[in-house]
């Protein structure tokens, strides 16, 4: 039974409006029970993250991500009606021009999204504004870039850590929020770097993930908080439940039943 009070539906207007005060959930959803579960739970803000990639599809890194993969898992999430803002992510290569970054927004849209994110800061402000002047709402995400892991030679790194890479991205961030950016994750980002640039960021939300307490909000990979995906969790996160391995033992308890002794 859902003990969590009921809430409006959320809009860009209504989660802008937290800036600032409580802190954001936010959580990503791939299919409809997913969704209508995270929904009843009373998360405001879910995204269909190309995360996918790896805990549904089996891929080794997001580039894998087709825009039908992502059209499928949205169209999935947006069938369970949440009261929560639904976005998704523009997978790789499907932004490298503003006509392209448009042209796959709109596809997304059409799949039920009610905004889009999308990889990188001023190198990307041409697609980000083409996006915005479509009507679409847009998403940032800055730090770690997972779509560009493998051109980093494969490894996660913390973002933030000198001078150089702490101006980057508050400059991105200033960028990002003054083209009308209305929400940035902000992944693996030394929790300093992620403070200041809520601080100075008066408009945009930020949405942090492994990169301390100091935004927003705050994302996870979904598999990870409830241990659905028990082979690999992340540093940062400590599972709040262990559903992959409740589900292993239920399916193992079942095998036995039917063949006892």
């Amino acid at each position: 039974m859902n003990s969590e009070p009921e809430l409006p539906k959320q809009t860009v207007a209504s989660l802008a409006a937290r800036k600032g005060k409580a802190c954001i959930p936010a959580l990503t959803a791939y299919d409809y029970p997913i969704a209508r579960l995270l929904d009843e739970a009373g998360v405001p803000l879910l995204l269909v993250g190309d995360s996918l990639g790896m805990v549904v599809l089996g891929h080794p890194d997001t580039t894998l991500v087709t825009m039908d993969d992502m059209v499928h898992h949205t169209r999935a999430v947006a069938n369970a009606r949440p009261r929560a803002l639904i976005g998704a992510d523009l997978p790789y290569r499907t932004y490298d021009t503003p006509e392209q970054a448009v042209s796959s927004a709109r596809r997304l849209v059409d799949a039920g999204a009610e905004y889009v994110k999308a990889e990188g800061g001023t190198e990307i402000l041409p697609q980000i504004e083409a996006i915005l002047d479509a009507g679409i709402p847009f998403c940032g995400h800055l730090g770690m870039l997972p779509q560009h892991v493998v051109e980093e030679g494969g490894k996660y790194r913390i973002k933030g850590r000198d001078d150089e890479g702490r101006t980057r991205l508050v400059q991105d961030a200033l960028a990002l929020e003054s083209a009308g950016v209305f929400a940035c994750v902000l992944e693996l980002v030394t929790p300093p770097v992620a403070q200041e640039i809520t601080t100075r960021c008066k408009r945009m939300l930020t949405i942090g993930i492994g990169s301390g307490e100091g935004c927003d909000g705050q994302i996870l990979v979904t598999p990870d908080l409830v241990g659905s995906f028990p082979w690999f969790t992340p540093r940062f996160v400590t599972p709040r439940a262990r559903t992959g391995e409740a589900m292993r033992q239920a399916v193992s308890d079942w095998v036995r039943a039917l063949n006892p002794g």
